[in-house]
């Protein structure tokens, strides 16, 4: 592989150090207080003081560049860091355990958000994107989607502001409920998996229960993050058909990309499973590579506290909200009873 240019590589740093050295000051901050309290963990302090950061002291746009690199790649290397410390078999025993439950809990997405929608009178393209984003992965799910159906901007911002709000609330109750209803770590990993949207916050919520409920909510919600390719198929192929039958929008070509929407990270997150299996890991370092896991996972959330306008997400409206309650409500609640009714709390 050819090494990248100096003069293409030190510009992209200095454009992302102002950044990234925000996100990992506050970072080492929250790691320290999750230290103290366990209970709250890192990653929770992480994503809380990156909101109050972001909301009190507002870093300039200067800050943006690194900021976004760590909500996204060093959140995306996480993963992939993780999978050295979980061999394939389990990988693969735990999607196909979780398989059950996570298509259930996202036909009770799909079919609340249509239903409450249109009890709330809220568009078809809007109920699409929060359906999407609560079942699948919140805003990963929400950019997949977008180019296919081609919403407003607004709608978008709407979504994902709803989503993220959601993945808040989620990332601070959970674990305090999973611990309320004595939840083993296993079915908590597995309602935090399949309950909670973006990958961050169900790797924060995770983790905040123990080490083995992270483990096992990272692997489903990989898993569920995967069905985001089927679903945008489908997705391509009703709106193509509708196309088709509207004359005026007849001849547009879709700039659907099967490439564009494929979340590489989990293709490497397996890579790196795979090469534990093998025995490639030493024994001796897994724990070091475990601990530089969970603190690139308190940067990215740090990262994406740092990016939360708390007066942008009070401004998108009550209705889309409601319905965010609603299907995420539906959910978490189905969740917890397909595990009841299968014994796997």
């Amino acid at each position: 592989m050819n090494a990248i240019p100096l003069h293409f590589a030190a510009p992209t740093l200095r454009i992302r150090a102002s950044g990234l050295a925000l996100a990992f000051a506050i970072a080492l901050a929250a790691w320290w207080l999750g230290r103290f309290v366990p209970l709250i963990g890192g990653p929770v302090f992480g994503i809380v003081i990156g909101i109050v950061v972001r909301n009190v002291f507002a870093p300039g746009e200067r800050f943006n560049p690194g900021i976004q690199f760590a909500s996204k790649q060093i959140l995306q290397w996480s993963i992939i860091a993780l999978g050295f410390g979980l061999s394939l078999t389990q990988v693969a025993k735990t999607g196909l355990e979780s398989l059950s439950v996570t298509v259930v809990t996202m036909t009770v997405a799909f079919v609340t958000a249509f239903a409450l929608g249109r009890l709330m009178k809220v568009h078809d393209k809007l109920q699409v994107l929060i359906g999407v984003g609560t079942a699948i992965c919140g805003g990963s799910a929400i950019a997949a989607v977008t180019p296919i159906i081609k919403p407003d901007d607004h709608d978008t911002a709407f979504a994902i502001s709803t989503i993220f709000l959601f993945n808040i609330v989620a990332v601070l109750l959970f674990p305090l409920l999973g611990h309320a209803l004595h939840l083993s770590d296993l079915g908590f990993g597995l309602w935090a998996g399949t309950a909670i949207n973006d990958t961050s916050s169900v790797v924060a919520a995770g983790y905040s229960y123990s080490t083995a409920a992270g483990d096992y909510a990272t692997i489903v919600k990989l898993t569920r993050a995967t069905l985001i390719i089927p679903i945008c198929l489908v997705l391509a192929i009703v709106v193509a058909m509708r196309e088709k039958r509207a004359a005026k929008h007849a001849g547009v070509a879709s700039d659907f990309s099967l490439g564009r929407i494929f979340p590489w990270f989990i293709l490497w997150f397996l890579v790196a499973s795979a090469i534990r299996t093998m025995g490639f890991v030493p024994v001796a370092i897994q724990p070091a590579i475990h601990v530089a896991a969970e603190f690139m996972i308190i940067v990215a959330l740090t990262a994406i506290g740092l990016s939360a306008n708390l007066r942008k997400m009070a401004s998108t409206g009550v209705r889309p909200i409601l319905l965010g309650l609603g299907v995420w409500a539906a959910v978490s609640i189905s969740s917890l009873l397909v595990q009841l009714t299968i014994g796997q709390l």
